[in-house]
């Protein structure tokens, strides 16, 4: 039986420790090939703190809307093959993030977008809630054109309406993506008790205009 914890430590501290203990894989990370996307399916991909809050998240939200699977890992670096240990360094230049498939006829890349800006504090630089280093920036990693334009048209709405100009968020073309060690996916569904970012949360904005 893996080790864990006791949950009142594990809700307030970062687990690099834990994750290390929980691990009986080696430390390696795979691309996804994109002839692994279902039919019609795109992706979006975000980087917002501590990538199991972000990925509990939108399961819970929509799960049954149109989102079809979501995998944690780290974009933007320059280190083949990163492991969760060497991100946590903060020397690869990645961001821990997660990358979601979902159909586009039932949710919109503005829709995942638009909530992005409501489930974490984007006027952080490299850090979010306690968590610190550039691997826990806030970015959003477009996959084409169109998505470049809503992703800047949704962050200069957000700027201004939701955060008082002082969003910090990158916006950049997606890279390389490398999915994080398999006891990282859908972390908090099966570790209840499992540390999610106190900035993990759906925060009331009305809606942009």
């Amino acid at each position: 039986m893996p080790f864990t914890l006791p949950p009142f430590i594990a809700r307030f501290v970062r687990p690099t420790m834990q994750s290390t203990m929980l691990s009986v894989a080696p430390e390696t990370s795979h691309a996804i090939p994109a002839s692994s996307l279902p039919a019609g399916a795109q992706l979006c991909t975000v980087a917002a703190g501590c990538y199991w809050g972000v990925e509990h998240s939108y399961r819970r939200h929509f799960g049954d809307k149109g989102l079809l699977d979501v995998r944690v890992g780290f974009i933007g670096g320059d280190l083949e093959h990163p492991s969760y240990r060497a991100v946590c360094g903060g020397k690869t230049g990645h961001a821990e993030a997660a990358q979601l498939v979902f159909d586009p006829t039932k949710v919109s890349y503005r829709q995942l977008i638009e909530f992005f800006y409501k489930i974490h504090d984007p006027t952080t630089l490299n850090a979010q809630g306690p968590d610190t280093g550039p691997q826990y920036r806030s970015g959003i990693f477009f996959h084409d054109e169109e998505q470049e334009k809503i992703a800047n048209e949704v962050t200069e709405k957000a700027n201004e309406q939701w955060w008082k100009g002082a969003i910090v968020t990158e916006v950049t073309p997606a890279g390389k993506w490398w999915s994080a060690e398999e006891y990282h996916q859908n972390y908090l569904t099966k570790n209840k008790d499992g540390y999610e970012c106190p900035s993990h949360f759906l925060r009331p904005f009305p809606a942009l205009v």
